[in-house]
């Protein structure tokens, strides 16, 4: 947010400066705006002990599946926004990761159990951030771009957690609700129709919309839309430029992985694994790093998080390079799927440590039960909520 205010891209802000801000880093986006005077809605986790800034109200939405709070943070942000326009004021939207879960205003005929349901069933089944947002944007009154044809003038500043098909699509971020959407009705039912669990209140609002008897997302074009400014702040570039600079700062040869760490997470980690093993071959303390975020398709009824099951799968290549090697894999929000762990670690010994500990590796990964296999071995990480959000960092250290 500093970053915001030192080039310029904020006006000079009062107490009635109208403020939504919604994800994992609306807390202290909030603050720091806070700082200089506004006012409005923080939809997020609580970061610290602090108070929310005088003029906030603050909902404790849910993630990653909505609650009664982020409805309410939602309507409460939509009525600010008709309020902007009224007043031909800007509205500036702080929006991060999660915003798509906590900044929910279901459309009419639908519940937040629906959203529920819905989210749970795409995420279950291993669909992308932008297939799962394309379903989300045509549930909402708020995605979509309605936000910004509600207010008329905004300011949108981002901290992204979007790393593809197209890295920090706005479209994507947040669900787009201060952008123009080019996804349809049509798209969100064919999505929605591979998946059996989606109720069938959903379905039914998909097809109506499929056949042209609901509005549409906001288009671009749409003269509503006509006063946009929107900035990225930081992303998971900038993540993985820090984790360099630490590495380097302790001597290590660092290699940093251009492309974003996507697909399934069992897939992703040995395929970076066995790419730190090439690259060490003849050399000593290296740090592979990367960035990104993958998928779970769960098939199994345990417990843990994309970051949990990337560590997980690839113990037994740790124990293979036969080479003092440990890995983590950790959200940058401190939250890893719907558990207390923000990701975990092992090293070249895990395996083994596992299989005197009577931990069967493979029976494990079948069922997607990595939270239950690092837990008795120690090797979760949990730091909690760290009130930002730029996807996932993995670090392999290899001497």
């Amino acid at each position: 947010m500093q970053h915001a205010f030192a080039r310029g891209l904020l006006p000079e802000l009062g107490p009635a400066t109208p403020i939504v801000a919604a994800g994992k880093a609306a807390w202290l986006m909030a603050q720091a705006i806070g700082e200089r005077g506004a006012s409005g809605v923080i939809a997020g986790p609580r970061v610290g002990a602090s108070d929310p800034p005088p003029g906030f109200q603050w909902y404790d939405a849910g993630h990653p599946y909505p609650n009664d709070a982020s409805v309410a943070a939602g309507r409460h942000a939509l009525s600010i926004a008709a309020e902007c326009r009224q007043r031909g004021e800007t509205l500036v939207v702080l929006l991060s990761g999660g915003a798509s879960a906590m900044l929910v205003a279901p459309s009419a005929g639908l519940t937040v159990e629906d959203k529920q349901a819905t989210g749970r069933a795409l995420m279950t089944a291993g669909f992308a951030i932008d297939r799962l947002n394309c379903v989300r944007k045509h549930l909402s009154d708020v995605k979509g771009g309605r936000l910004a044809a509600e207010a008329g003038r905004v300011l949108t500043l981002v901290i992204s957690d979007v790393h593809g098909p197209i890295p920090n699509d706005p479209s994507v971020i947040g669900s787009g609700p201060t952008v123009p959407d080019l996804t349809s009705f049509r798209e969100a039912l064919e999505i929605v129709q591979q998946v059996p669990a989606v109720p069938g209140r959903v379905r039914s609002h998909l097809e109506r919309g499929a056949r042209g008897e609901l509005q549409e997302t906001i288009k671009p074009g749409d003269r509503r839309l006509e006063d946009l400014r929107y900035e990225i702040l930081g992303d998971r570039t900038t993540a993985l430029a820090g984790a360099v600079r630490a590495a380097e700062s302790l001597n290590y040869r660092v290699i940093a992985v251009d492309e974003a760490t996507t697909g399934e997470a069992r897939d992703a980690a040995r395929d970076f694994v066995r790419h730190a093993g090439r690259a060490a071959e003849g050399s000593r303390r290296l740090c592979m790093l990367a960035a990104g975020e993958t998928t779970v398709t769960v098939t199994g009824n345990g417990k843990g998080g994309r970051n949990q099951e990337f560590v997980l799968a690839a113990v037994p290549a740790l124990a293979a390079l036969e080479r003092d090697a440990v890995l983590a894999s950790v959200g940058t929000d401190g939250i890893d799927g719907p558990t207390d762990a923000g990701g975990a670690i092992a090293d070249q010994n895990t395996l083994a440590r596992a299989r005197d500990a009577q931990f069967d590796w493979y029976s494990t990964l079948t069922n997607n039960d990595a939270y239950h296999f690092f837990e008795p071995l120690g090797d979760l990480i949990a730091w909690g909520p760290t009130g930002t959000n730029v996807g996932d960092v993995q670090v392999l250290l290899i001497d």
